[in-house]
């Protein structure tokens, strides 16, 4: 019998695709993002690991805080600048088509 293998098997070759990367519709980006269409734009979008992350951020999808040490997605217009990288939750990007165009505040919820 055989050792249970309890973690999944990876392939010998993995491509030129490398860490962060999934699986998807994007097109791979050269510095580690893929483009993704939304709203008739562009958008790169490229997966943060949670060691990476060190400052809080308010998702744009949600409205609440990601919290240091949270992997999360940055997402930017293709042709924008760094003043226009939004960070978000990866559910919420993943559910932004389905999400309304205005997310309300509660009372008590900080104003950043």
């Amino acid at each position: 019998m055989s050792p249970r293998r309890n973690r999944p098997h990876k392939p010998a070759a993995q491509g030129s695709r490398g860490a962060g990367h999934e699986e998807g519709d994007g097109v791979s980006y050269g510095h580690g993002g893929t483009v993704e269409e939304w709203r008739g734009e562009e958008w790169v979008v490229r997966a943060v690991a949670g060691a990476a992350s060190s400052k809080w951020y308010r998702c744009p999808g949600c409205d609440q805080e990601i919290a240091p040490g949270t992997p999360h997605v940055v997402a930017w217009r293709e042709h924008g600048g760094v003043d226009d990288r939004r960070h978000w939750h990866r559910a919420c990007w993943n559910a932004k088509e389905r999400r309304t165009s205005k997310v309300q505040r509660s009372r008590n919820a900080p104003r950043h």
